[in-house]
């Protein structure tokens, strides 16, 4: 039986120090993507908002333009950029890169008189009729919805049109974006402790953040005051800032930055962070008193429990899903989303987790337990999210050796869960957060969470 009570929520500290991917497992990934695309180039597309492909191959991404990460035989790695980015890609530690230089790719009225053409430095580059070029768009469209016989790309029209020029036609060209974003085999998907390791650095950041704003929300404060309690310090983000508010006559939009409206006691409310592989978020109502949405809190925080009881190493996405979604129906609720999805650089990159999935959870992945009810009555929020790995022994021990104060901050948080919240989580369940599990339904009465009895 899941309750409300009082709870001090211990201090697992938060790391300034964010863990570096080494090159060399950079150039590995490199080496395995290319390998596994099969192709004589391996094209990987990147911009300011779709740019976790090529961070996690090569550690830079493109802050203002377009990019390409070109992989070719013998190894070859050439970054081409624009204006803005040629010199930002100092930034990779991915060894024998080469940069290249094309001003199409540059923001509009920018110098394009030295290296206006793609076309030319793709040439430049080694590209030449006959090659087959495989490429990585920012995701990419399953049969159900793509039926022409031509592939889909997500990338942009030009690109394609160059491409298929330089190699001598189209049937040259294929989708290999899964290759880094399949739900079960994606290279992204299934990663080692170097990266988990980063993601609990942003994750532990991220709740710290969350936390910080729920406790000191108050009645009176706009938005954007409640907001300032962000803490935060220029961390790389995965999505916008978002805090609303709303009251039966006022819609709460949960994907809005925070505005000029007045909090008043009573009403929903909700935010989140999300940095580079973390998103923490909470939604509640702005009150110290409601029994009726305790009472609906607590059935949703028995999904909650369902999810990490639920998801093991060798369970489908299929059956994760079915396991929260009848939890759920028995305090009338649904799921909004995907009840749990991979994070990465990108705040969703896929998920195994939908109707049917046949995918299997394996060591190596990162989850956001995104876990979000509906329907909410007027005026009302409710919402829990936090990253977690999922590890196997030896990844286990790997990540306890290589990074002792991530570990001990995962060991920390489970023994809390364990002794205050109620819930034991398996060995293979590492909670990247610092408020994993931790559900306060009135935001005015921010240390009584729901706990299991």
């Amino acid at each position: 039986m899941s309750h409300l009570q009082s709870v001090s929520i211990p201090d697992f500290g938060v790391p300034l120090d964010r863990p570096q991917i080494p090159a060399a497992t950079l150039a590995a990934r490199c080496d395995f993507a290319y390998a596994k695309a099969g192709k004589t180039w391996l094209f990987v597309y990147a911009d300011r908002e779709h740019n976790a492909n090529i961070l996690h191959l090569s550690g830079f991404d493109p802050r203002f333009e377009e990019a390409v990460l070109l992989l070719g035989p013998n190894g070859k790695r050439v970054v081409i950029t624009g204006n803005e980015s040629e010199s930002f890609t100092a930034i990779s530690p991915l060894p024998n890169l080469e940069v290249m230089l094309s001003q199409s790719m540059s923001l509009m009225s920018q110098d394009r008189t030295r290296k206006p053409s793609l076309e030319a430095v793709l040439r430049d580059a080694g590209l030449q009729p006959g090659d087959t070029v495989g490429i990585v768009g920012w995701k990419y469209l399953e049969p159900e919805e793509w039926n022409d016989e031509r592939p889909g790309y997500l990338v942009p029209h030009y690109m394609i049109v160059i491409l298929s020029k330089i190699i001598g036609g189209l049937d040259g060209l294929s989708d290999e974006t899964a290759v880094l974003m399949h739900p079960a085999t994606g290279a992204r998907s299934v990663v080692d402790v170097d990266q988990i390791a980063a993601f609990e650095w942003a994750s532990t950041r991220a709740s710290a953040s969350v936390w910080n704003v729920l406790s000191k929300a108050r009645p009176g404060q706009r938005e954007i005051e409640a907001a300032g309690n962000f803490l935060y310090a220029g961390e790389p983000l995965s999505a916008h800032s978002m805090f609303a508010s709303g009251d039966a006559k006022h819609v709460i939009h949960g994907l809005n930055s925070a505005g000029s409206r007045i909090l008043n006691k009573g009403d929903g409310v909700t935010t989140a962070v999300g940095y580079w592989g973390g998103l923490s978020s909470r939604a509640g109502q702005l009150d110290d008193n409601d029994d009726a949405f305790v009472k609906i809190a607590a059935g949703y925080f028995d999904a909650l429990v369902t999810w990490y009881e639920t998801a093991n190493i060798g369970v489908t996405g299929g059956d994760l899903r079915t396991a929260v979604v009848d939890t759920l129906a028995k305090s009338n609720l649904k799921s909004a989303l995907n009840p749990g999805h991979l994070v990465s650089y990108d705040e969703w990159s896929h998920s195994p987790v939908r109707p049917g999935s046949t995918e299997k959870l394996v060591s190596g992945m990162v989850f956001q337990v995104d876990v979000i009810p509906t329907p909410m009555p007027a005026g009302k929020a409710l919402n829990c999210e936090d990253a977690v790995a999922i590890a196997d022994e030896a990844l286990r021990a790997s990540l306890a050796e290589k990074h002792p104060e991530t570990w001990s901050r995962i060991q920390a948080r489970k023994a809390f869960i364990r002794d205050t919240i109620g819930v034991t989580l398996g060995d293979h369940l590492l909670p990247l957060s610092n408020i994993q599990l931790c559900l306060p339904p009135l935001w005015l009465k921010s240390d009584h969470v729901i706990v299991r009895s």
